[in-house]
């Protein structure tokens, strides 16, 4: 990039063409980084009257400017910048940017991808099929999500054509796993995670095939992969719970209750999940806690009660025990943490459950702090942003003030009283 002597810059920048500048620039940039047309600068001052008619060497005397950019641009030529309009604005600083061609080349992109996308459908056995018509003329409307690359997105909907003419073309095969055809496709057997924007995409050609809705619910997911011949992995994630004792006479409901009989804890996973009869016994009370620790605490002192724990931030086999629960008519009550981010669990838990708090009050709060602040355990302090609790509008100023952070570990021998 050229530069200009010292002196020439001191000069061009001084404070009375700061405007001058900024309007150039704007010009320049939107039309083409082009020294043509003309611009108007109003309400100057005498500072910016003065250094105006030095730089072209007319006199001004109105408060408003016109100034042609080509007769700028010969000045400056001319002058002992020597460099034309462009070139001194570049070397002024900072960088022009040519956003006439910065939006050509986006668009010109943009049509790269899709006509991608066009090649592979008109080369896959689905260029016949009017859901596939449908599903790129969706895609098209919605576009490519924000931080994709132009490269990333045409691998990417041409993987999505790849996978859907497996699943739906006319030589598809029988079932599948999910990972197994991620890999096979994109090398990864996690390219079609839920979350992924690949497996958006299929999902949608998937549901648009079937004439169904796309599902807004990990379950619904689960269910459509089913229809196009893919099961999901189904072992991996799993539930832990206690006590459970469901009615029935399958061998998976005969299992839950021995295990119950003989105060076992039990790791259902979602493939469990979907053959049990989770029938309890009417209007049954089923505890709800986030910990581990307290599962265990509840089997080694034989406690009766059925339990159900989260784990932390409750995941898809979590939220699809607890549903089937729900249905079946059992009511809840849940304990968790006492620190922000377990109040905001117990908040969804609460609210999607209607589930009643247990021992999560500010008053239990206040008594479990000081018992253990008088039996010398040392004290966590709360960190995050304080969360408002639904249930107990005490429950967060409470925390805030005391400053200390209570996990369900600090009050193991309240809850096993309770679940005894």
């Amino acid at each position: 990039m050229s530069t200009l002597p010292a002196e020439t810059r001191d000069w061009l920048t001084r404070p009375g063409l700061d405007r001058l500048w900024e309007a150039v620039r704007k010009r320049l940039e939107s039309n083409g980084l082009q020294a043509t047309g003309s611009l108007r600068i109003s309400k100057i001052d005498a500072q910016e009257r003065t250094a105006l008619s030095q730089l072209l060497g007319k006199a001004f005397t109105s408060d408003t400017v016109t100034i042609r950019l080509d007769t700028l641009d010969s000045r400056l030529r001319a002058s002992a910048a020597g460099l034309g309009l462009v070139e001194t604005v570049q070397a002024i600083g900072p960088p022009l940017t040519d956003r006439q061609a910065a939006r050509a080349g986006a668009v010109a992109r943009r049509e790269m991808v899709w006509s991608a996308v066009t090649d592979s459908l008109e080369a896959s056995p689905l260029k016949t099929e009017a859901w596939a018509r449908q599903w790129y003329d969706g895609l098209r409307r919605v576009g490519v999500p924000r931080g994709i690359t132009p490269e990333a997105a045409v691998r990417t909907l041409q993987q999505a054509v790849q996978v859907l003419a497996l699943l739906l073309g006319p030589g598809r095969s029988g079932i599948r796993g999910r990972g197994e055809l991620a890999a096979e496709v994109t090398g990864s057997a996690h390219g079609l995670d839920d979350g992924t924007w690949l497996a958006r995409l299929v999902q949608r050609g998937i549901a648009l095939a079937h004439g169904s809705e796309l599902p807004d619910n990990a379950a619904g997911r689960r269910a459509l992969w089913r229809l196009a011949g893919v099961t999901p992995d189904e072992v991996s994630s799993a539930v832990l719970a206690y006590g459970l004792r469901p009615l029935g006479d399958g061998w998976r409901e005969r299992a839950l209750r021995e295990r119950a009989l003989h105060h076992a804890e039990t790791h259902l996973t979602l493939r469990d999940l979907h053959v049990l009869h989770l029938t309890l016994p009417s209007a049954t009370m089923v505890r709800i806690c986030e910990n581990p620790r307290v599962v265990e605490a509840a089997a080694d002192a034989a406690c009766s009660q059925p339990l159900v724990c989260t784990s932390g931030s409750a995941a898809t086999a979590v939220l699809t025990l607890l549903d089937g629960l729900a249905a079946s008519g059992c009511h809840f009550a849940y304990h968790g943490d006492f620190d922000w981010p377990g109040i905001a669990l117990a908040n969804r838990i609460i609210r999607r459950y209607d589930a009643r708090p247990w021992r999560l009050s500010a008053e239990d709060y206040e008594q479990l702090a000081a018992r253990t602040q008088a039996q010398g355990v040392p004290q966590l302090p709360l960190a995050g942003e304080p969360v408002a609790a639904s249930w107990d509008p005490g429950l967060e100023p409470a925390m805030t003030g005391l400053g200390i952070a209570l996990h369900e570990e600090a009050t193991l021998d309240l809850l096993v009283a309770d679940l005894s």
